[in-house]
């Protein structure tokens, strides 16, 4: 009926009903209902707390009766022990001590009428008060036969002894004693456990408890005896003549529920009544109860009751100043706007108008929530750009490091060059190898640490990395910041920048000197075996050869002056076999051990090359030499020597060549060894994994300042190119 009317008209009529039924509303119900709610909680309370009184009283006494129980046990236990080590030390005989620590045993009672017992391993009573057990096999009782599988620990069960009509509930603990197998079992009857229990295990748990100011629980005995109490401890109260007992009686006599009695304490002034929940636990004879003084929990009662006559007298105040208030419930939605605004300046973009009406005010406040959606998803959009953007820079440099870390760890120098070839970065292992480090490099090219013999295959590599090729595995060498030289292998790759241009170079240089070293070494190993084993077949196997070669032309003379005819000619065939072994092992000699090299030099052992392949295979081979060539290094001499052999072999077998040259010439500081064929030549798929090559290939490594060519002639067959600085 107000909604869409003037706010002064829904002010004025609004403001009077309110005012009117605010003297009018009773406080009487809520007065009531307060009071229902309190009574109740408070009897919940107590009612729960007196149940897990009962129960924490319980199995505080059961744990008490237990360990009671067992600290007996245990105590004979140490008992029977003192009285066997009399008897193993000498000092009486056995049965002496036996009888003794019988009587110790049945000398002591457990509450009023509990005892101890014991029983062996069969189930037979050893020791027990009632003679009229003894020697008796008592192990067809359940209980016993659990004694004989556990021998210790706490059992329950019934018992009727000699003389009695029923049985009666009974608890035990037991332990074993292995040198008389003796279950040693401290009984008592359940109905006495109150005399066993501790009231001291369990009394300051139940005082802690407390509810409201003032009120506790207790615990008293069928007797009247308080077992426990924050202030009476030890008082009979139905013997009292300071306390009134009647209370107590009533809850003797019901056993449980609840009460209100008046109760005074020592040391207060008067009586005030109390409300107790109580129970009773009839195995110990004892009650327990939750108490509370009822003014304390209805003391919040008091309170509403004043605030309610405040309340009312305020609401009858309020509709004085009924004009100062229309007004402001007029300025009221204008400041909240007002502190909305304020709120979207600090940066709060979920402030929102509530729509209370289809005013002037409700339309106010729905066109500043439409420009509030607006201006949200603006700054949300916004947002999510800075995120993304954010994300992308985090995981960019996240890369970065990732990619830093590898780097550091590589074992082998890396360096990162720009494309105009200046150091951006190197790793420790660069530093530590050739002995630059970073800021000396930064920003500046690496020209000085490439030696001079090594810049020709240097450029082609940086042409190679401008061209955006790979580099795999280039053998080279570079100089270290102390001027050592050292071999290298070189891999690289370029890489690109965000937009997709190349921004420089990552160069891998592992070192290899140590590995080239022992390449050398094995090879060397190798030639020298070689020449020994070449030596031994010309200077040993020869000569014998030649020695039976002489045999056997003697005996063929002998056998012809016999005129043994067919004896003699097979003996000249035997002459004729040996002169050829005698021409192979020359030959071999001559391939493992080339003696022209070592006598007369690099040309006299190429030219027996030729020679040895002109006459074994009928093709031409010919050798062009400069017989002013001196090369000093015998190893590199002897390298050559083998890449020669290993050429003209491939050109005669593999590539089916009629004419091979071999030719040694001297161009400035450079020794030339060219092997060329007029045969079949290099395929188009040519692979350089071939044994062969790599042979010649390794050998030209192992010579230090060589490198070789192998390729296709200008018309036909293979040119092997060998270049050495002399």
């Amino acid at each position: 009926m107000l909604k869409n009317r003037p706010i002064r008209y829904k002010l004025l009529i609004s403001y009077s009903i309110l005012f009117t039924l605010s003297t009018i509303i009773s406080s009487a119900f809520i007065y009531s209902l307060v009071r229902k709610n309190i009574e109740k909680n408070i009897e919940n309370e107590l009612i729960n707390t007196t149940s897990t009184l009962l129960n924490m009283v319980r199995t505080s006494a059961a744990v008490s009766i237990k360990n009671n129980l067992r600290a007996a046990a245990e105590r004979n236990r140490e008992m029977v022990t003192y009285f066997y080590r009399q008897y193993r030390q000498g000092i009486m005989p056995e049965d002496m001590a036996r009888q003794q620590a019988q009587a110790v045993l049945l000398s002591q009672t457990i509450g009023r009428s509990g005892y101890i017992y014991c029983v062996d391993s069969k189930g037979v009573v050893v020791v027990h008060p009632e003679k009229a057990l003894l020697n008796t096999d008592v192990s067809g009782h359940a209980f016993v036969k659990e004694q004989l599988d556990r021998k210790e620990g706490y059992v329950e069960y019934e018992w009727k002894n000699p003389g009695e009509t029923i049985c009666r509930p009974k608890a035990l603990y037991m332990v074993y004693f292995a040198p008389w197998d003796w279950i040693i079992s401290v009984s008592s009857y359940r109905k006495e456990f109150n005399s066993l229990v501790n009231v001291d295990d369990f009394r300051k748990s139940i005082l802690s408890l407390q509810f409201g100011k003032t009120g506790y629980s207790y615990v008293i005995d069928v007797k009247g005896n308080i077992v426990i109490h924050p202030k009476l401890q030890g008082l009979n109260i139905l013997e009292s003549e300071v306390f009134p007992s009647g209370f107590l009686r009533e809850m003797l006599k019901k056993k449980s529920g609840k009460l209100i009695y008046s109760w005074k304490n020592p040391g207060e002034v008067s009586a005030r009544d109390k409300l107790v929940i109580f129970d009773h636990i009839p195995e110990y004879g004892w009650t327990v109860a939750s108490s509370s003084y009822l003014e304390e929990f209805y003391g919040p009662l008091t309170t509403i009751r004043k605030w309610m006559i405040v309340t009312v007298a305020v609401t009858l105040i309020l509709v004085l100043p009924i004009t100062s208030s229309i007004s402001a419930s007029i300025t009221n939605p204008l400041q909240e706007l007002t502190n909305n605004f304020n709120r979207v300046a600090a940066g709060d973009f979920t402030s929102r108008m509530e729509f209370r009406s289809q005013d002037e005010i409700g339309q106010l406040s729905r066109y500043f929530n439409n420009f509030m959606v607006q201006l949200e998803k603006y700054n949300n959009d916004l947002n999510k750009q800075i995120r993304v953007r954010r994300k992308a820079e985090e995981a960019l440099r996240e890369s970065e490091d990732r990619y830093r870390s590898v780097m550091e760890a590589a074992p082998d120098p890396i360096v990162v060059y720009d494309m105009t070839g200046k150091v951006i970065y190197f790793n420790p292992m660069f530093t530590r190898i050739f002995g630059w480090t970073m800021d000396e490099c930064c920003g500046s090219k690496m020209d000085h640490f490439v030696p001079d013999a090594n810049w020709t295959e240097t450029q082609i590599m940086i042409e190679k990395i401008l061209s955006d090729e790979t580099l795999s595995s280039i053998e080279t060498q570079r100089y270290t910041k102390s001027g050592d030289i050292i071999h290298v292998s070189i891999s690289g790759a370029t890489f690109r920048d965000r937009n997709r241009k190349l921004a420089g170079s990552v160069i891998i240089l592992r070192n290899i000197t140590e590995a080239k070293r022992l390449e050398k070494q094995v090879m060397d190993i190798g030639d020298r075996e070689r020449q020994k084993i070449g030596q031994d077949l010309h200077d040993d196997l020869c000569p014998h050869l030649i020695g039976i070669e002489g045999l056997g032309t003697v005996l063929t003379a002998n056998l012809i002056e016999k005129s043994l005819t067919s004896d003699a000619e097979l003996a000249q065939q035997i002459v004729t076999l040996i002169e050829k072994a005698i021409a192979k092992a020359r030959r071999l000699a001559r391939g493992l051990c080339p003696v022209h090299l070592v006598s007369h030099g690099l040309q006299s052992a190429l030219k027996e090359v030729a020679i040895t392949a002109e006459a074994n295979s009928g093709i031409v081979c010919r050798f062009d030499g400069d017989d002013a060539i001196v090369l000093d290094d015998n190893s590199a001499a002897t390298h050559l020597y083998y890449i020669a052999q290993e050429a003209v072999n491939n050109a005669r077998q593999h590539a089916g060549a009629t004419c091979i040259s071999i030719s040694l010439r001297q161009t400035g500081q450079h020794l030339h060894l060219r092997i060329e064929d007029n045969g079949k030549g290099l395929p188009e798929t040519f692979s350089s994994s071939g044994m062969g090559l790599q042979i010649m290939k390794y050998r030209a490594k192992m010579i230090s300042g060589a490198s070789i060519e192998i390729k296709n002639g200008a018309g036909s067959g293979t040119v092997v190119h060998v270049s050495i600085e002399n």
